[in-house]
């Protein structure tokens, strides 16, 4: 790594510490620990043990994401999560389908990816037991070019574990992202490879990251689903799901990086 690159990643790290920001304790600066088993659920609204989270695809870029306090979070939320009203949703705004103008007025937090004022959008929300976060990154504007901060990596914090949805990204990751980012023990990675960027390009995002699981979205078929587990089998395992909910703990990530398919598009 060049002298320059080590110095900016010290500067981040000092700038946090000495602002006092509850993103220098954060959690997800830990490495996670635990045995491997995570577990298959039908989609109900069922109370939750203190160390589990409920996630639901919900189809394209969108999950639903469930705390054991109740807190129901829908990402790139477009104005559907899956029949219910979250108490919170992410956007991103590169495509119309990542995002809505119109959200349900009953949502109590609506967290956009981007700033509508210009320049980067920083977010840092507790919400009982859930903290959300923010690391920007850049898309591509049509003519416009590169547009810098259009895009956000929401960053999860709940019962332990770090849960990071990837959004609409469109280029690989800098040592200064990651160091943002932290540890993600559980990511949801775009694997359309043209939409965002190419698979492989994808594939060297999940390397940097390390989570131990990983669940593709934003495939739109299963030609491109399949390609992508192709490629990624070289370095991942893989398991289907029967349903697109899922269970997840720190106690049951699984031991080797796996990659999670849960029935969507």
């Amino acid at each position: 790594m060049h002298l320059h690159r080590i110095a900016a990643l010290i500067a981040i790290a000092l700038w946090f510490i000495g602002s006092g920001t509850a993103w220098a304790a954060a959690d997800c600066l830990a490495m996670a620990e635990g045995p491997a088993r995570f577990r298959n659920a039908g989609f109900a609204p069922t109370a939750l043990e203190p160390d589990q989270v409920r996630v639901s695809f919900i189809g394209h870029a969108t999950f639903l994401i469930e705390s054991p306090a109740g807190v129901r979070i829908a990402t790139d939320y477009a104005g559907y999560a899956g029949g219910v009203v979250p108490d919170v949703v992410t956007m991103n705004r590169a495509h119309r389908s990542h995002y809505t103008d119109a959200p349900d007025p009953d949502i109590k937090y609506v967290v956009r990816g981007w700033n509508p004022a210009g320049g980067p959008a920083h977010h840092d929300l507790q919400v009982e037991d859930v903290r959300i976060r923010n690391v920007t990154t850049d898309i591509r504007g049509g003519y416009l070019g590169r547009v810098p901060d259009g895009n956000s990596i929401f960053i999860f914090e709940i019962a332990g574990l770090c849960i990071g949805h990837l959004g609409h990204l469109h280029h690989e990751l800098s040592p200064e992202h990651l160091a943002l980012i932290g540890r993600l023990d559980v990511v949801m990675v775009p694997v359309d490879g043209g939409y965002t960027m190419a698979q492989v390009n994808m594939m060297n995002v999940l390397k940097d990251l390390k989570a131990r699981l990983v669940i593709p979205m934003h495939y739109f078929g299963p030609a491109t689903l399949a390609r992508f587990i192709d490629t990624a089998k070289a370095s991942l395992e893989v398991e289907v799901s029967r349903t697109s909910t899922v269970i997840i703990s720190v106690a049951s990530l699984p031991d080797k990086p796996t990659l999670l398919v849960l029935p969507g598009y």
